[in-house]
């Protein structure tokens, strides 16, 4: 059992869901509308006592869900009156044993799925904050049973919590380690430094790789397609485009600009470029506006179109392609700040 949060026509919603076995995948249902304030539904009898509302614990009861003791205090305590939560903080693990992974109603041992390795990508780098991939092979597997015996959305759930830590000068480095861009390149620092890197590269190859996971039926075993870009995604374009690596120190840019200039072949006049006056016909914006835009906006409204005319989504291939190199081409005329 486990709460949700859904996006509903701009007003975000939360649900008490879980997560069970049908024979062949993990998948989830909602249990419980908690409505658009959670809070709502916690009872304050006197002093620091509080409890759930009776009438969800009886809907639980009517659909057979098993609950520990301390399962609803979990999924409501983020919505607790803080003072309330503070008093009580001191003494809320005391007695409790090491959380337990219990399988979902319907699962074994046998049922064990291997786990995807884009979630092991995502865990690692929440838990250590490396951005080096390789020691992923050395970490011991009980450390990934957060991640066993749950459906997709459950999973995408946890992420989305655990993500809440991350810094967002964190976002776009996460979102290149997790879709593990670095392996692209040859240049010794990819790893740890791909704001040395060719920005529209790493655009190119993000790209790429977050539409092959959209399209992995076994990363989305369970859970129905949806059109275009599936919406536990779409915040990873958030994290990658609207949003830059941190900000350089002046050694760092320094040799940023050893680099440059020490590059064996340049291509100034690169085939495949796009004029602005093509650029523009492209975008659906005039030249002059194009040429304004920082290359933060860009990327964001590069982002809007792509949705637009992504082939999964019913759009046009040729356009698509034009699109992407359109973008390429305005990048190299921006400052990469």
């Amino acid at each position: 059992m486990y709460l949700a949060r859904k996006m509903i026509d701009g007003v975000l919603r939360y649900y008490i869901r879980e997560s069970y076995w049908d024979g062949h995948h993990y998948l989830s249902r909602d249990l419980f509308d908690l409505g658009t304030n959670p809070g709502e539904h916690i009872i304050y009898p006197g002093g620091n006592a509080f409890y759930v509302d009776p009438e969800i614990e009886d809907r639980l009861d009517e659909l057979g869900v098993s609950m520990q003791a301390d399962d609803l205090e979990d999924i409501f305590w983020p919505f607790l009156n803080p003072r309330i939560q503070h008093t009580l903080e001191h003494f809320r693990n005391r007695g409790k044993r090491s959380p337990q992974i219990q399988a979902p109603r319907g699962a074994s041992a046998k049922n064990e799925l291997p786990l995807h390795i884009f979630d092991k990508r995502r865990l690692h780098y929440l838990k250590f904050g490396r951005m080096e991939q390789g020691y992923l092979w050395l970490i011991p597997d009980k450390m990934f049973n957060i991640l066993r015996h749950k459906s997709r959305d459950e999973i995408e759930q946890l992420f989305i919590d655990m993500e809440r830590q991350l810094n967002p000068r964190e976002y776009k480095a996460y979102a290149y380690v997790i879709f593990d861009i670095n392996r692209f390149f040859s240049e010794s620092f990819a790893v740890k430094k791909p704001q040395f890197l060719k920005q529209s590269d790493i655009d190119e190859y993000f790209n790429a790789e977050i539409c092959k996971l959209n399209g992995d039926s076994m990363f989305w075993a369970g859970m129905a397609a949806d059109d275009g870009l599936h919406e536990y995604l779409i915040r990873y374009l958030f994290m990658f485009y609207d949003y830059d690596f941190a900000p350089r120190s002046w050694v760092e840019d320094y040799i940023r600009n050893f680099i440059n200039s020490r590059r064996g072949h340049r291509f100034p006049n690169q085939a495949g470029s796009v004029s602005m006056k093509e650029a523009s016909s492209i975008f659906g914006e005039s030249e002059e506006a194009l040429k304004k835009m920082s290359r933060q906006e860009l990327s964001r409204y590069f982002r809007r179109r792509a949705r637009e005319l992504h082939p999964d989504k019913g759009g046009d291939q040729d356009k698509f392609v034009a699109l992407t190199r359109a973008y390429d081409s305005l990048l190299r005329t921006k400052k990469n700040e």
